[in-house]
This record gives C-alpha cells, sequence and structure tokens, in this order.
C-alpha cells in the first residue's frame, strides 16, 4: 500500500494494528508530497484545534519566566503522558526532551520555547494572564501548544517513524540562554538536525517566511558607570561632569557604525539606558548608561565588544571622568547569530511549498532581532522559519513583546503540521545518509 493511501486511512488501520511500515518502501514524490498536507488535514480536525487552543490559553493564563517554568513543564508532561510519550525530565532546570520513534539513528529535533516576559498584560479577555507584571507577549505559549499538538500526530504514525524525533522544550528563551543550557545537558548529542519555528504578526496566516543563511543577528549587552564629581550646577568648574561625559560616549559610540563598520556588514549599537541625577540644580558624581548590540557575524560582534570598552573608557578620560564597562554576560549571555543551513533550506522549501503551496513561501530580510536557537544553530544543521498570523479582516495585530500581544488561534494547525511534516519527512529522505554516518548510535537521552 502506497503512503498516500495509508495515511489517509491511517484511523482505520490504527484499529487494526496493521499500518504498514517505510522501512522497505521506496516513496514516490508524489505520496511525499502528500505526507504535509495530509498532516495538516489532521490538525486542522476541530477535536486536535480544540485541544491545541485550551493547552495555549491555559499556558497564557499561568505566564512563568525564565527558568521558573514549573507548572507550564507540569502541563506539558501531564500531556505527554497522556499521549504515552516517554520523556526526560528536568533539563536545563525546567525543560524536557520527549522522543517518538525507534529510539535509534537518525536522530532529528523540533523545538519550542516556554517562557514569558515579565510585563502586564493589557488585553482584556477571558484568558487574559492571572499572574500580575507577567504575559506571554511573545507567543511562547503558541509555541508550546503547536509542539504538543505535532506530538500528538507523530505519536499516531510513530510505529512508520524510521528514526526518532525529540521533542525540545525550551525553558529561558528570553535573554536567559536556555538553549545554551541545553545544549551543554545533552540534548543534541547524536542528533542530526533541528527545526524551529516562530510566531510572525506580519506574515499572513496560511504562510510561513525564512531565509538561508544568517537569519537573526547575535547580540549582547552593555553597562557602563561613568564617575566623576558632583557638585552645584551654577558653580560646575568645581565639578568632573558626568552628565557631559555620557554624553560625549553616547554620541561617540554611534560612530562605531556609521565609521568603522563595513557599510555591507549590518550592525547596530543602541543606547536606550541613561539614569543620572535627580535635581535640576545638581551636577551627579556618577552616570549609568546601557544599551545593546548586535552583528551577523562573530567577528563583528566581538569587534563591537572590543570597541565599545575602548569608547566609553577612553571618551570618559577626555572629560576627565572614569568608566567601568560590565557586558552583564553572567545574567544575559551573548547570543550568536541565527543561521539557516542552506541545505535545509532548500528541504524547508519543498516539506512547506508541499503543504502551504509555493507562493505561501515568503522571502523574509536578515532581522537584527536575536534568538536563542542560535546556539543550536552553532551545533548542527539548524532551520529556524517564521509561521504567518496575519488576517487582514480581523484588523492588525500587535508586535511581539508589546503588552496589547495577541495570538491568532488559526494558525496553530499550521504549526503542529509543520513540525511533525519536516520531522517525518526527514526521517525518510535523510534516512540512508544519518545512518551510514551513525550506525548502532543509541541517544544517551533515550
Amino acid at each position: 500500500m502506497v503512503f498516500c493511501k495509508w495515511v489517509s486511512l491511517i484511523f482505520f488501520l490504527q484499529l487494526f494494528g496493521t499500518i504498514p511500515t517505510l522501512s522497505n518502501c521506496s516513496l514516490t514524490n508524489k505520496e511525499l508530497a502528500d505526507i504535509p498536507v495530509n498532516f495538516l488535514n489532521h490538525a486542522k480536525t476541530p477535536e486536535l484545534v480544540d485541544w491545541m487552543v485550551g493547552i495555549r490559553r491555559k499556558i497564557h493564563e499561568n505566564p512563568e519566566l525564565g527558568y521558573e517554568e514549573f507548572e507550564t513543564s507540569r502541563l506539558i508532561r501531564d500531556e505527554l503522558d497522556k499521549m504515552g510519550i516517554p520523556y526526560k525530565y528536568p533539563v536545563a532546570v525546567t525543560g524536557i526532551i520527549g522522543h517518538i520513534g525507534t529510539g535509534k539513528p537518525p536522530f532529528v529535533a523540533i523545538r519550542a520555547d516556554m517562557d514569558a516576559l515579565a510585563m502586564q498584560e493589557s488585553v482584556e479577555w477571558e484568558h487574559k494572564s492571572k499572574i500580575p507584571g507577567k504575559m506571554h507577549a511573545c507567543g511562547h505559549d503558541a509555541h508550546v501548544a503547536m509542539l504538543l499538538g505535532a506530538a500528538k500526530i507523530l505519536q499516531e504514525y510513530r510505529d512508520n517513524l524510521q528514526g526518532t524525533v525529540l521533542l525540545l522544550f525550551q525553558p529561558a528563551e528570553e535573554g536567559g540562554g536556555g538553549a545554551q543550557k541545553m545544549i551543554e545537558a545533552g540534548a543534541l548529542e547524536n542528533v542530526d538536525v533541528i527545526f524551529g519555528l516562530h510566531v510572525a504578526t506580519d506574515v499572513p496566516i496560511g504562510s510561513v517566511a525564512s531565509r538561508p543563511g544568517p537569519t537573526m543577528a547575535g547580540s549582547g549587552f552593555f553597562e557602563a558607570v561613568i564617575s566623576g564629581k558632583g557638585g552645584h550646577a551654577a558653580i560646575p568648574q568645581h565639578t568632573i561632569d558626568p552628565i557631559l561625559a555620557a554624553s560625549n560616549v553616547i554620541v561617540s559610540l554611534q560612530h562605531l557604525v556609521s565609521r568603522e563598520a563595513d557599510p555591507l556588514d549590518s550592525q547596530v549599537v543602541t543606547v536606550a539606558k541613561f539614569q543620572g541625577g535627580g535635581a535640576f540644580n545638581v551636577i551627579p558624581d556618577a552616570v549609568t548608561i546601557g544599551g545593546t548590540f548586535r552583528a551577523f557575524s562573530k567577528e563583528s560582534f566581538m569587534q563591537l565588544k572590543q570597541r565599545i570598552e575602548e569608547v566609553i573608557t577612553a571618551q570618559a578620560a577626555v572629560q576627565r571622568c572614569s568608566a567601568s564597562v560590565d557586558f552583564l554576560s553572567d545574567k544575559k549571555p551573548f547570543f550568536p547569530a541565527t543561521v539557516n543551513s542552506e541545505e535545509l533550506h532548500e528541504y524547508y522549501l519543498k516539506v512547506a511549498g508541499d503543504m502551504l503551496g509555493v507562493q505561501n513561501l515568503k522571502v523574509m530580510p536578515p532581522l537584527m532581532g536575536s534568538e536563542d536557537f542560535a546556539f543550536f544553530s552553532e551545533v548542527i544543521p539548524a532551520y529556524y522559519f517564521f509561521l504567518g498570523m496575519k488576517n487582514e479582516t480581523r484588523g492588525p495585530l500587535a508586535s511581539g513583546h508589546s503588552p496589547y500581544f495577541t495570538i491568532n488561534e488559526d494558525a496553530l494547525p499550521y504549526g503542529a503540521a509543520l513540525h511533525a511534516s519536516l520531522a517525518t519527512r526527514y526521517l525518510i529522505e535523510f534516512q540512508s545518509k544519518s545512518q551510514l554516518a551513525a550506525e548502532g548510535k543509541v541517544h544517551d537521552e533515550l
């Protein structure tokens, strides 16, 4: 029986335990193309949609910050238990790694982040955040619901998976470097590739957007204390003015991009914090400034870091001040650039195109925003894409990290089906290559 036939009859065949395996089955292009179409049809069934919506809303009502996602993690584990999916917990404090399939190579991972943001929700609706000062304002609640939806689909087809799908539920994406800690805990051991997605408010529903190569910038943060000598504003000659020094520092930092960076090598230095003084007629002893810097290559990023420190200390000295610079790497680890595998880009285009139609595959420009999925892309071939939520008939959606951010829940089936399709077809199409490279290996996490 060919794949396209048994997928459409899956529920009947499961009743009798007669689902054929793919181990010796050579699938045609048509049969491969049917996989994402049938998975999307499955994901759009009212039962699965309602279930994903319910999961998403429960998580939205109870947002948790990075490394504090204990209740979110408990909810995920409860659902995995109900599905009969084994998992490892805890990983990186609150993270979970589930696995579906043979437990043998090849291994493909699909990932969702779990954490919320420290902000008050301003959207009034039935499932508004119940936790003051915390909100899912970036869609991670939807990401978890879609990965669980993919798990439901994959678990129903588990006997046909020729390899293993790992489900990575990751903590602390919002600045905490949760991906890095999962890697340190062995999450990618023997894994061939990993896929991730993010909801997008400016991409139409039923469409996806991505690009090969550098996709999102590497990022870091800095904070500097510029110290002088305070005094009365009417007699500035008796002071050493740190506000004047900080002002010159900020202007000079802008020259790092405008005069030192290659115009074709996108970089950003932004000072977004300036604290000093509390009276109109008093020059303070010290001023604190802080900001972020971003670049698409490690070389450019490290050059920016070096020059930021040099400029701050030197310009402060010109104004007779001293300066100390802290890059906050212990609290806000540096994120590398997110780089999409060229080979996986072609694969993604095939799978997403078969599901959504090539007209719904959008090319996105590189973004100066950062994403800790980048830590995964530094270790193994990785692919990250954006899932559309925009529906013109419903009006515009607020951008991420806004207190007015909302989710178009019509996007959930698309995300679940794409996760499941990318994983399943990878195991089929890349099985031989992966097995030759890793014959006989068993993932340590299983």
